[in-house]
C-alpha cells in the first residue's frame, strides 16, 4: 500500500499539497485535486489517522453527552450539532449518561486523555466544581446555563419560558395551575420553579403540593400524572409542562379518562418538539436545533484557538409563545 510521499511523487506535487487534498482544504487547484484523488484511489491509499492526530494535535472527534438517546428534545440538539460538525469534518461520539455523574466523569476523562477534542453537554448532573476541574484539559460547552467560572454555555432562558406560559394561562383565567418538570434539582428546573412560584404569588395563590410533578422524563410519566390528578382533592385547571412529549402523555391519557382538554384541563408545553404541532399543543417554543448549532460553533472556535479557560461566554435563546388548541 502506498504512503503519502509516494502519492505526492506520482502526482508530481508536494506532500503538503496531498495533505490539503486529504483534509478538504479549499486552496488546491480543482484539476490537480481530481488528479491526486484519482491516484489515491488507484493506489488504494488509506490515511493513517494516528499520524494525522500526532501532527495536528486533533482527533477530529467531539463528545456529546445526553441523559437519554430516545428523547426528541435532545435529538433536536444533536441534529443541530451534527449538521455543523459535518461541515467541519468532525465526527460525534454520543454518550448516554442516564443523569449519572460517574458516567459523565468517564466522558470527561476522554477529554482529559485527549481522546476527544471537546465536549458538548446537552444536560448535566456533574457539579460546577467538576466542570471547572476538567475545563483546563479541553473546551466544554453546556446546553444549559451554569455557575462555573470557565465553562461557556448556549442555553434557553427557562425562567422566561415558564414566565410566558404562566402569564398566558393566567390571562385565560386560570388560578389553580400545576407544573410538570424533569429533574427537580437541575439548574433549568430551579429557574422554572422560581417563575412558577413568583407568578402564583403575584395573584395571592398558594399552590397545593399535589399540583407539582417532578422527575417526569417520559410519555408514560405524563400519563401517570393524570392518574395522580384524579386523586387530588382540588384538581388544577391548567398544567405547564417542561417538555412536549410529556404534555402529549398528559393530553392522551386525559382524553382516554374523559377529561376534556382544554375545557377541564388546559396544557402548555415548553419546547419545540414536532409532537407539539401534531397534537396542537400550545407551546412556549425555542429552537433546540439552533442551540445545537451554536454550541458546536462555540466549541469549534475554542478548539482551534486553544481557548481552554478564562473568558466565559454565554449565548441565550429567547422563547416565544405558539398558541394552539390545548388552552
Amino acid at each position: 500500500m502506498a504512503n503519502i510521499r509516494e502519492i505526492a511523487k506520482l502526482a508530481g506535487v508536494s506532500v503538503s499539497t496531498v495533505s490539503r487534498v486529504l483534509n478538504n482544504h479549499p486552496y488546491v487547484n480543482e484539476k490537480k485535486r481530481a488528479e491526486i484523488l484519482k491516484i489515491i484511489e488507484e493506489q488504494n491509499y488509506v490515511q493513517n489517522s494516528n499520524a494525522v492526530h500526532l501532527s495536528t494535535g486533533k482527533t477530529m472527534v467531539i463528545g456529546v453527552t445526553l441523559p437519554l438517546v430516545n428523547n426528541q428534545y435532545y435529538s433536536s440538539i444533536i441534529e443541530g450539532i451534527a449538521a455543523e460538525a459535518a461541515q467541519h469534518h468532525y465526527k460525534l461520539m454520543v454518550c448516554q449518561t442516564n443523569n449519572n455523574p460517574e458516567q459523565e466523569r468517564s466522558v470527561l476523562h476522554l477529554l482529559k486523555n485527549k481522546k476527544i477534542d471537546g465536549l458538548i453537554m446537552c444536560s448535566r448532573s456533574s457539579s460546577c466544581e467538576t466542570l471547572n476541574e476538567y475545563a483546563g484539559y479541553g473546551p466544554i460547552i453546556t446546553c444549559e446555563a451554569n455557575d462555573t467560572t470557565s465553562v461557556s454555555s448556549v442555553h434557553i432562558d427557562h425562567y422566561q419560558t415558564f414566565l410566558i406560559g404562566m402569564e398566558y394561562l393566567m390571562k385565560k383565567g386560570h388560578r389553580r395551575i400545576g407544573y410538570c418538570i424533569g429533574r427537580k434539582n437541575s439548574f433549568n428546573s430551579q429557574h422554572r420553579k422560581r417563575a412558577y412560584y413568583e407568578k402564583l404569588r403575584s395573584i395571592d395563590v398558594t399552590p397545593s403540593p399535589e399540583w407539582s410533578f417532578e422527575e417526569c422524563l417520559t410519555i408514560q410519566d405524563g400519563k401517570d400524572v393524570v392518574g395522580k390528578l384524579l386523586q387530588t382533592e382540588e384538581r388544577p385547571t391548567a398544567m405547564i409542562v417542561s417538555c412536549n412529549h410529556i404534555a402529549a402523555g398528559i393530553i392522551k391519557e386525559a382524553s382516554r379518562l374523559g377529561i376534556h382538554v382544554p375545557e377541564d384541563l388546559a396544557v402548555v408545553g415548553c419546547d419545540d418538539q414536532p409532537i407539539g404541532e401534531l397534537l396542537e399543543i400550545t407551546t412556549v417554543s425555542s429552537s433546540s436545533t439552533l442551540m445545537g448549532k451554536y454550541a458546536f460553533e462555540m466549541l469549534h472556535e475554542r478548539i482551534w484557538t486553544q481557548q481552554l479557560d478564562g473568558k466565559k461566554e454565554e449565548k441565550e435563546l429567547s422563547p416565544e409563545l405558539v398558541e394552539r388548541l390545548t388552552t
